[in-house]
């Protein structure tokens, strides 16, 4: 049973209730929970011990009865004691929003550091909730000797053991933040372009992913069904070779825990070249969903002072235009000709209608440095003159009469100033 406390007088980050509902469920069936009902219950104002009034628990109790729930979930956040006594009230387990995107979290993380910031988020979540697990907290660990002291108490025990097992696991993770630091100044020093695409979960990032690289990453129509980032090499317009980034996906209420266990991931996207947030254009709350990644973005520092200029360029993707009837797509594509300055591109990543035109967009941005070179080289020097062809955008190449060298070519190339660095080194 998905339950949503509906705070009247302010909504849940611009999304409406129905769709937060359906993404309430979308979360559910991510780990294969059957969602007998999903409803929305209106708050006036919080109960501390329960968050919902006697009557509205009682509402509750019926429909789980009616639907034979087993598991209530409350898309919002409850209290330690909130959640203990509902779960007295109701006699079911019951869980909220940030603890069932941790179970996700559990569920999908395949890679060692994916296993380790998804364990310090559950730890973090667990440290201040161990007063539900123990219900006998006068039991005691005796001191040393015949005459020692109490001891500490079982619950400080454990919080001890959490403690020591998060400090244990920051530093394996700031292990991982420097090897990805030194992955990234590599990819600096040997200059190929990063580009990192982002979004709300389940816009399509994956299957873009896939369609632009020929990779497999798993790409279902399920919440969070990538977590590890993944790169692969990509040719470009003008660019022989660039990485593209595949990352974790954004979402509403992204529980804290999350965001800082996960920041070594997130920090991928600053380090980009180019972002690409791919947006869902055929979701109903799709400006909300734009709205919780800008905030992420923000957040990593990305949109400069209070909100300006991003600090790196973003290609916005619409993503899903094949789901589109002809006249949202219609609306949409006034509203892109109505912003020509905006980088937009309208694409279809399940069908790969628009993706050239997207590929042929973020290589114009990262070759818009390039400037115009003139070559002379010996027609014998087929290293160089491939590499000329392979990296840059060869405008001119003809014969350029002989010397002492044979027959000679001329090439008008553009380069920017690091390829030509890199030529320079030939």
């Amino acid at each position: 049973m998905v339950v949503y406390p509906e705070f009247r007088g302010r909504g849940a980050s611009g999304i409406d209730t129905a769709a937060r509902l359906e993404e309430a469920q979308g979360l559910a069936l991510a780990i294969g929970l059957v969602v007998s009902d999903a409803i929305a219950i209106p708050i006036r104002e919080a109960r501390a011990g329960t968050l919902f009034g006697e009557g509205q628990i009682r509402n509750i109790d019926l429909a789980c009865i009616q639907g034979e729930a087993e598991l209530v979930i409350v898309d919002g956040a409850l209290t330690a004691i909130q959640q203990r006594n509902l779960e007295d009230k109701l006699k079911r387990k019951v869980i909220d929003r940030t603890g069932l995107i941790l179970e996700i979290f559990g569920e999908r993380a395949a890679t060692a550091e994916g296993r380790l910031q998804v364990e310090l988020a559950h730890l973090d979540y667990q440290a201040g909730r161990l007063v539900r697990s123990w219900t006998h907290l006068e039991r005691q660990r005796g001191g040393f000797g015949f005459l020692g002291g109490p001891g500490e108490t079982q619950i400080e025990a454990d919080r001890r053991m959490i403690r020591d097992r998060m400090a244990r696991l920051r530093r394996e993770l700031d292990q991982v933040r420097r090897t990805r630091g030194l992955h990234r100044s590599r990819r600096e020093k040997a200059p190929w372009p990063v580009i990192a695409l982002v979004g709300y979960t389940n816009a399509g990032k994956s299957t873009l992913f896939n369609r632009l690289t020929g990779a497999g990453v798993m790409a279902e129509d399920l919440l969070f069904a990538t977590l590890d980032p993944t790169m692969r090499r990509i040719r470009l317009p003008g660019v022989d070779k660039a990485i593209l980034s595949d990352t974790v996906g954004f979402i509403s209420d992204l529980p804290t825990q999350l965001v800082a266990a996960f920041r070594a991931t997130l920090e991928e996207v600053t380090a980009a070249d180019v972002i690409v947030h791919v947006r869902d254009v055929a979701n109903s709350d799709t400006q909300a969903q734009k709205r919780q990644v800008l905030d992420v973005l923000a957040e990593l520092g990305l949109l400069g002072e209070e909100g300006g200029a991003p600090t790196i360029p973003i290609v916005e993707a619409w993503n899903k235009w094949d789901l589109l009837d002809a006249e949202r797509a219609a609306d949409l594509r006034q509203q892109i000709a109505a912003h020509p300055d905006e980088l937009v591109v309208p694409l279809s990543a399940l069908t790969g209608e628009g993706c050239g035109a997207l590929l042929e967009t973020v290589g114009k941005l990262l070759t818009q440095g390039a400037r115009l070179h003139s070559f002379v080289l010996p027609a014998s020097d087929g290293q160089r003159i491939a590499w000329l062809h392979a990296h840059g955008d060869v405008v001119e190449d003809g014969e350029a009469g002989n010397d002492e060298r044979g027959p000679l070519r001329r090439l008008q190339v553009r380069l920017e100033p690091r390829e030509l660095g890199r030529f320079a080194r030939l």
